[in-house]
């Protein structure tokens, strides 16, 4: 009888074990489900607040533009392409960064900006004229500076070939010099400054920031990244043949 009881305790740990596995997993669901329109809500509000900094960039070099003329777009970056089935309200590149289902590890030979590893798709935001042409193309950058990440949005012209402003939302540079890249007056500097030449090549030319020559390096090389053919080149050609 003892020899039962004893040979039947496996059993039921292992039903006991099961049973709170299984509580567990249709709790994490129900969580998950309840909480997700709070975190799409969240993401669209940061976002949101982020577009307001590019805004006001080129509200001040003489582009006005609202946040009711935005419109957001989800694009493959390999192919260029847009992903009509990706919601931009709640694609997540930063998440998706970090999925290795959803990323690519960037070559070291090509990663210029540091950040070993490029999510698959990106939200870009297009400004049009009133004919429906695009006006203005928002594109997401990022990198690494000296010490820490440098997240910014860099507008272009129509024929990506001007910057109309460059606002960088994040970092955590030293203060007083790296951190001087969010200055309204090192700012004022890319209005007019070439991103691309007539080939379609990255050419950028700009000022650094004196005491903060890694910081400037940094910027330097995140914007040749995403401006190459690894970041939104191939989306970039896509746009100059008329294709935005």
């Amino acid at each position: 009888m003892v020899d039962e009881v004893v040979s039947d305790r496996p059993s039921k740990v292992l039903q006991v074990a099961l049973g709170i596995a299984l509580v567990c997993a249709l709790l994490v669901s129900f969580t998950a489900v309840t909480l997700r329109p709070y975190y799409i809500a969240n993401l669209e509000a940061e976002r949101m607040a982020r577009l307001a900094s590019i805004l006001d960039a080129l509200n001040e070099s003489g582009q006005a533009k609202r946040f009711d003329d935005i419109e957001a777009r989800v694009v493959n970056l390999e192919t260029g392409a847009y992903a009509e089935k990706l919601d931009p309200a709640t694609y997540d590149a930063r998440r998706a960064a970090n999925d290795p289902n959803a990323s690519v590890a960037i070559p070291a030979e090509l990663d210029l900006s540091g950040i070993k590893r490029r999510a698959s798709h990106a939200v870009v935001y297009l400004l049009r004229k009133g004919d429906g042409t695009v006006d203005v193309i928002i594109l997401p950058v990022r990198g690494v500076g000296y010490q820490s990440a440098l997240y910014a949005y860099l507008a272009l012209s129509a024929d990506t070939r001007e910057i109309l402003a460059l606002k960088f939302y994040e970092q955590g540079e030293t203060p007083g010099l790296g951190s001087q890249i969010q200055n309204p007056r090192w700012e004022s500097q890319w209005p007019g400054k070439q991103a691309l030449d007539s080939e379609g090549k990255v050419s950028i030319r700009f000022d650094a920031i004196s005491g903060a020559t890694r910081t400037s390096i940094g910027v330097d090389r995140l914007l040749k990244f995403w401006l190459g053919d690894f970041g939104f080149g191939p989306y970039l050609n896509r746009v100059r043949a008329g294709e935005g």
